[in-house]
Order: structure tokens, then C-alpha cells, then sequence
């Protein structure tokens, strides 16, 4: 009986698979105790030979593995062996994980990107991105992409097709994050993608066109940014839905009250479109300009019947574009991760692009 790793081994990284390999005669079973961080599974050759862990083992932990085999005259035996790995002395976590129920619903736009949120730094970005699995009932390329430590999205090289289901796995639980710090726990999402809801817009045309499934569903006058001021130009490029508000209460983002620039106005059925302030609301005071002039701070306004319309039809992640102004969506603006092209989003992804795992 051979063990890797060796019996009595110390600090054995997390991500080393243990093996366990019969020289003669078949493995009956292969039992794996971890004490309070659980047992370590694994599985077992067609030819019951070899023994192979398939998860992530647990960081400070000893564990105990207890080995029955059978020789070639059908005899049994036990045998066992011991080891410990490294010590671990901090956890990071995942602290948000996008879609979720709460805050977008979990049938989504077909631009809806993965966003995942770390709790703290990671410093081994191999370790965890090849642990993040995205499993789809329809085959996509698709590629992690890290914006900074603390924060790794996914995306399709296009924009999902409708009515994916989606599965993501994140296996952190033991995996290394940095010296000395390992994944807290496990976290799976199961999302689905709904139809497929394109609106485009142009600051020149003064016009919102909104498209399901190819087919055109609504024509809505708009008003854009009046320009002049570069923060009063709409950002170009494609904007993802990011909240449908019924209320929202707008303020100068560069004044307070009492100094000159300052507002604060109350809006109703809203849809963000960035994080620089830009939504698509109802705005009754600019319908006569709606169709014909750009008149805003950088919003794009619409009647409001028009306003609830949009609010009720929209989806989270649903793509909308806007063309025509000077002023160019930053990728890190909000959801702006269509405005990078594939080859600059894989730049900043550790194993770079590759279809997902279809079921």
C-alpha cells in the first residue's frame, strides 16, 4: 500500500491531492477522518486499484485515513496512515455574490454579469479562480476577469443566450488565498437568464428603441445629457440595468446645499444605468424636449407612462446602449463590462477564456 502523501506527513498543502495506491491485490474502501473539519472525499478507479481525493482538504487539520484492501486470495486487510496540514491563520470569505435574490432577482438580463466580492485581499489568484466553476444548460465562452484583490467577475465572450439556466460553484472552502489564509466555506448560485431585451438609444436621434427577441416591442422619445459641462454628457457605450426604483431621490453630486450647482430632486420609476448617476426615469418637466433635444444632467429621460413601462419590463442585466455623445462608459463604471472587448477582458483573467460546463 503506497500513500502520497507519505505517512506522518506535516504540512501538506490544502490543494495536494492524497492518493492511495494498492501495489497488489484491490482497494474494498478508503475512509478519510478529518475530525471537526470533516471527512475528505474521494474516488476510486474502475479497477479499484487507486484512490484519488477530489476536494479541497481543510488547513491546521490532522487527518486519519483507514484503508481496507483485499489481496488476490480474497483476504482483508487494514491499513492506516496519518497526516496534517498547513496551518492556517486567518479564513477569507465571499462577502456578496451577484445575481442574488434580494437585490436583482434570479432571472436576469442576458448582460448579467457573475460578481463575486471578497472579504479580504486574495494574493493567490490561481488558487481560487480555478475553484470558481460555471456550469450553463447552454454551452458559452466565457472568463473570470479580476478588477482588483477583492473582486472577480464572470462574463460570456457574448451576451448569454435566453433562457440559460445558470450554476455557479465557488470551492473555497481549504482553498489558499494568500500565506497563510484559506477559504471559510463553499458557496453555489443557480440563476437563469430570461428573454433577450436589447433597448438602444441615440443622443442624436432623441430616441429609445427596445427589442425582445429580436423583434421591436417599443419606441419611447428620450432626452439626454445637455452636454457643454462633461459631467452633463450621457455616457456612451452598453449600460446593464442595475436597479429598478420606483422612487429616487437625486442630489448634486459636487455640491451641497447652499452652494451653487446644488439640487436634490425626487424621481419616480427609475432605472440605473451607472454609477455616476445615470438613470432612465420618468420626467414629465422635459417631454416637450423628449424627441427633439437633449436637456438633462446626464439622465436619459422619458415620459412617464414610458418611465412605467420600462421600469415593469426590464430585467436586471438587460442590456442598454447608448451612442452619440463624447463622453465613453468606463468599464469599471457601474456594470460597464461589455464596454471591454474579449481580448481586453481576458488580459486581467488568470486562466483566460474557455467554455463553460454544460448539464
Amino acid at each position: 500500500m503506497t500513500f502520497s502523501p507519505h505517512d506522518k506527513a506535516a504540512n501538506v498543502p490544502t490543494d495536494q491531492p492524497l492518493v492511495v495506491s494498492a501495489r497488489t491485490g484491490t482497494l474494498k474502501s478508503v475512509r478519510v477522518d478529518g475530525g471537526k473539519s470533516g471527512p475528505l472525499a474521494g474516488v476510486l478507479s474502475t479497477d479499484r486499484t487507486r484512490w484519488r481525493s477530489n476536494v479541497t482538504a481543510r488547513p491546521s487539520t490532522a487527518y486519519t485515513v483507514t484503508v481496507v484492501s483485499v489481496d488476490g486470495a480474497g483476504k482483508e486487510s487494514q491499513t492506516t496512515s496519518t497526516f496534517t496540514t498547513v496551518k492556517g491563520d486567518k479564513a477569507f470569505d465571499i462577502k456578496t455574490i451577484t445575481p442574488n435574490k434580494e437585490d436583482t432577482g434570479l432571472t436576469v438580463g442576458v448582460g448579467m454579469p457573475i460578481m463575486i466580492a471578497f472579504d479580504k485581499p486574495i494574493a493567490d489568484r490561481v488558487s481560487v479562480e480555478r475553484n470558481l466553476t460555471v456550469r450553463s444548460s447552454k454551452p458559452v465562452e466565457g472568463a473570470w476577469h479580476w478588477f482588483d484583490d477583492s473582486h472577480v467577475d464572470f462574463r460570456p465572450e457574448k451576451y448569454w443566450p435566453a433562457h440559460t439556466k445558470v450554476q455557479v460553484e465557488a470551492k473555497l472552502a481549504g482553498v489558499r488565498g494568500g500565506p497563510g489564509m484559506y477559504g471559510k466555506r463553499d458557496v453555489r448560485l443557480d440563476f437563469k437568464i430570461g428573454r433577450e431585451q436589447i433597448t438602444k438609444g441615440s443622443t442624436n436621434e432623441h430616441v429609445l428603441i427596445v427589442r425582445r427577441d429580436g423583434r421591436k416591442i417599443r419606441e419611447m422619445p428620450m432626452s439626454a445629457g445637455q452636454g457643454g459641462v462633461w459631467k452633463y454628457h450621457t455616457t456612451s457605450g452598453v449600460h446593464l440595468a442595475m436597479s429598478r426604483e420606483p422612487v429616487t431621490v437625486m442630489t448634486s453630486p459636487d455640491a451641497g446645499p447652499g452652494q451653487p450647482g446644488y439640487y436634490s430632486l425626487t424621481v419616480y420609476n427609475t432605472v440605473r444605468i451607472s454609477n455616476s448617476g445615470e438613470y432612465v426615469h420618468s420626467a414629465p418637466w422635459s417631454v416637450g424636449s423628449q424627441g427633439n433635444s437633449n436637456v438633462s444632467h446626464g439622465c436619459v429621460n422619458i415620459s412617464p407612462a414610458n418611465a412605467i413601462w420600462f421600469l415593469k419590463n426590464t430585467l436586471i442585466g438587460d442590456p442598454i446602449i447608448i451612442t452619440g455623445t463624447p463622453r465613453k462608459l468606463e468599464p469599471t463604471n457601474g456594470w460597464g463590462h461589455w464596454q471591454e472587448n474579449w481580448k481586453e477582458w481576458l488580459k486581467w483573467s488568470v486562466l483566460k477564456g474557455g467554455p463553460t460546463i454544460t448539464f
